[in-house]
């Protein structure tokens, strides 16, 4: 086994509980709206889901461009306010309030701790498919560098932010990098398949549901610093 250079880590539900941060984000970023122009009929998610596949339909790139879907969905949820000036001022604003909220996440315990220990002896980066700024948090300062689908065109488990990660650091192969991340296809069998050591946050205690074998597993940040020395120190 080749020792480990870099480390990446995925961000929602990795390194914080993403789901009370963005129900947030939604009800104060629609209550803001609503504010505005009186009630809007948001729809389920099943709604969502088939807006954004008509959406992707027209342009391909909202696959990746999750900011450019939610500015996409707030206009057609307000395609009857007019001037159209006024609309697109609403949505820019709204889809502000939304980034802002977005990033009011409480860390999981020892998150900030195991990322300063393991900032000495390793390069970390951030590969995710979502749109938080790890810049915009204190532990911005243990990263070396962050990869978004925007910047890669693509979403995890495909290997664009991979490959882009490896550019980050001259010399760096795939068997010297390890990514820590909670989701099953998109951080594990993803960064798997291109020989990436891999490292799953389970807090949940869930199933390991594919094919593949189970990898290595961790459910408290608190050890993770002593969970990579004992595997690749």
């Amino acid at each position: 086994m080749n020792k480990i250079k870099m480390i990446t880590f995925d961000l929602d539900d990795t390194l914080w509980d993403n789901r009370p941060t963005i129900i947030n984000a939604e009800i104060e970023t629609r209550k803001w709206i609503e504010d505005r122009v009186g009630e809007i009929k948001w729809g389920d998610l099943n709604d969502f889901l088939d807006l954004r596949k008509e959406l992707i339909k027209k342009d391909e790139s909202i696959e990746w461009d999750i900011g450019k879907l939610r500015k996409e969905i707030f206009k057609e949820k307000l395609k009857h306010i007019r001037p159209t000036s006024l609309r697109n001022k609403i949505v820019n604003d709204a889809f502000e309030i939304f980034i802002d909220k977005r990033h009011l996440i409480k860390l999981y315990d020892g998150v900030e701790a195991s990322l300063k220990i393991l900032s000495k002896k390793y390069e970390l980066g951030v590969l995710t498919n979502g749109n938080a700024d790890i810049y915009k948090f204190k532990i911005g300062r243990y990263f070396k560098f962050s990869i978004s689908s925007l910047e890669a065109k693509d979403n995890k488990p495909n290997r664009s932010h991979f490959d882009k990660a490896l550019e980050k650091l001259e010399g760096v192969k795939f068997d010297e990098m390890l990514h820590i991340g909670d989701h099953q296809i998109n951080d594990i069998i993803g960064a798997s398949n291109l020989g990436i050591n891999t490292l799953w946050f389970n807090n949940n205690n869930s199933e390991w549901e594919q094919d593949s074998k189970k990898p290595d597993e961790f459910s408290s940040w608190k050890m993770l610093p002593e969970i990579i020395e004992k595997y690749y120190g």
